[in-house]
């Protein structure tokens, strides 16, 4: 796209660059999870947490706890499939965005 002298990209607003991408890292890995042809034991885990993940990026800023806990639980799912390991790295950096939950 060519962008003449003092105009600015439209970004969506006011929305929190952080959200965008992690909705965008979800997406990509939900759609690699559907495209992967091979079934092993927790998809089912790793569909889930990511649908659940999606909503929770489209509600505005999600709590960092949250997001962590979710971020393990797909980990764990998909872990060792190697043809996921981008698709999941990515959702890992849109996730450290949001930096560390507070301690207790």
């Amino acid at each position: 796209m060519l962008r003449s002298s003092g105009q600015r990209a439209v970004t969506g607003g006011d929305e929190d660059q952080r959200v965008v991408r992690l909705r965008t890292a979800v997406s990509r890995l939900r759609r690699e999870l559907a495209a992967h042809p091979a079934d092993f034991p927790d998809r089912v885990i790793a569909e889930d947490e990511l649908a659940a993940l999606a909503a929770t990026a489209t509600g505005g800023v999600p709590e960092v706890a949250r997001l962590r806990r979710s971020l393990l639980v797909i980990a764990g799912a998909v872990g060792s499939v190697s043809a996921l390991a981008r698709g999941l790295s990515d959702v890992r950096r849109a996730v450290d965005l949001f930096g560390e939950p507070p301690r207790r």
